[in-house]
């Protein structure tokens, strides 16, 4: 409790043991018992000083020494949420529903995808995937990406043991995975022409 300034010893030291006066009529053996109690006082005061300037000296320090961190699972939607993924030869698009559709355009023959994409805590994006095509057909198929944050930027690999690349800049670059991101679900005209192909009886 935080002591009034202006209060006299009288009013704010215990009584002497056997008397019921504050202090008694001894005066000097009120200050030798004043003394212990505040030389604890004032190693307390100085205590809770230095640890509060040791933490806030330890501050930087403890957050430049953090080990490589995941981008979270709301993070991780809002990158791939309703966007198409442009690949070289096709492309699949992260429905808002968790839902998702791909394409490709091989030389002979177009494959199309259908599946489902979920996000982790953990920094991983995967999708399940079943592939068809005139002359295949696959079970479903997980394929995950793992992502970290590096100095501010977001790198990506392909499990379980691709090599780390850039995906997304703080600010962007363009030799970022993120740029062959579009908003929408752009190239849902290919899927449906690759579909419809593929679907055609010979």
């Amino acid at each position: 409790m935080r002591a009034h300034i202006g209060t006299t010893a009288e009013t704010t030291l215990p009584c002497k043991p056997g008397s019921t006066e504050p202090g008694g009529s001894g005066r000097p053996l009120k200050f030798v018992w004043m003394l212990p109690l505040l030389v604890v006082c004032g190693q307390l005061a100085f205590c809770g000083i230095a640890d509060a300037t040791t933490a806030k000296n330890n501050a930087p320090v403890e957050a430049s020494a953090k080990p490589d961190i995941a981008p979270t699972a709301f993070e991780l939607q809002l990158l791939y949420a309703d966007r198409t993924w442009n690949w070289e030869n096709g492309a699949a698009y992260f429905g808002m529903d968790r839902r998702i559709k791909a394409w490709t355009a091989g030389k002979d023959s177009p494959a199309v995808a259908e599946g489902r994409w979920l996000v982790t805590e953990t920094g991983k994006m995967c999708m399940e995937l079943a592939w068809r095509s005139k002359t295949y057909t696959t079970k479903p198929r997980r394929t995950c990406y793992s992502h970290r944050v590096e100095n501010g930027n977001i790198e990506q690999r392909k499990d379980p043991d691709g090599v780390w690349y850039d995906f997304k800049h703080a600010k962007d670059d363009p030799a970022d995975e993120h740029r062959k991101f579009e908003a929408g679900n752009t190239k849902g005209p290919q899927f449906d022409q690759a579909r419809k192909l593929i679907d055609i009886r010979s």
